[in-house]
């Protein structure tokens, strides 16, 4: 898919902290040098989001953005306008900047990749028995992914550390709780490399054949939660599929 022909480098982003190991810059500097397109993805590390008004300002050339954690809902104040689907969810992981002719005005448009990217991926895996899920984590992408686990018909149940509202914590899981919600999704950064020898605190001992648990983590491949589950026979799967598709349903969103 071509982008819009300028005389300038056309530039790409993400914006997060921190972002050491970012699967998107390599993937698509990758696809800009494969595919002999004039652009570049540089990762914007910012320590707050107040910082990022200057991200935009300090780059006229930048096009588009993915957003990453923690800033999937922080970002939303600093935006001109929501796709459906994201003021649906309430939480942002693509940026299209519209740069209008002859106006300094720039136009901020804020869209969400999660819900279908995650949708498409688990979907081959859902099975009849599957019909309630349990969410670890409540952030930004656990919305998405929420949002993605209804439209199939289940229902959900989100999982804190700490006690809030609609949830419940790790302290009250269950057995019965395991048995009902056979599907489960990491949704934190629990076990993320470098700290690989840690995974979310859940019953592990109640998991069976039935269970299937989908780790939004890529890095490393099989995480310690993923490990835990294929010890039990549980179906497992990393988030990297999702992550692919979301790059496309960016790339997508930011040409059209």
């Amino acid at each position: 898919m071509p982008i819009n022909k300028n005389s300038v480098m056309q530039k790409y982003g993400l914006i997060g902290f921190p972002l050491k190991h970012s699967f998107s810059i390599e993937y698509f500097n990758e696809k800009f040098q494969s595919e002999n397109i004039d652009a570049q993805y540089v990762n914007f590390e910012i320590p707050n989001i107040d910082d990022f008004p200057e991200v935009i300002e300090e780059n006229p050339d930048l096009c588009g953005l993915n957003v990453t954690i923690p800033y999937k809902e922080q970002v939303i104040p600093y935006l001109d306008r929501l796709s459906p689907n994201t003021q649906r969810i309430g939480a942002v992981n693509v940026i299209k900047i519209i740069r209008q002719k002859g106006k300094k005005k720039v136009i901020l448009e804020g869209h969400n990749s999660d819900i279908v990217g995650f949708s498409q991926s688990i979907k081959p895996l859902l099975k009849p028995y599957h019909q309630k899920a349990l969410i670890l984590g409540t952030g930004g992408a656990s919305k998405a992914i929420c949002h993605g686990l209804q439209d199939f018909g289940l229902e959900t149940l989100f999982v804190s550390r700490t006690e809030k509202k609609d949830a419940i914590t790790y302290e009250q899981i269950t057995p019965q709780i395991m048995a009902d919600y056979k599907v489960i999704v990491n949704c934190t950064p629990v076990g993320m490399y470098p700290k690989v020898d840690f995974c979310p605190n859940i019953p592990y001992d109640e998991l069976t054949s039935e269970h299937l648990l989908y780790d939004l983590l890529y890095n490393p491949d099989v995480s310690l939660f993923m490990k835990k589950g294929e010890e039990h026979h549980a179906v497992t799967k990393n988030g990297l599929e999702m992550l692919l598709l979301q790059a496309f349903i960016s790339w997508e969103i930011w040409n059209r």
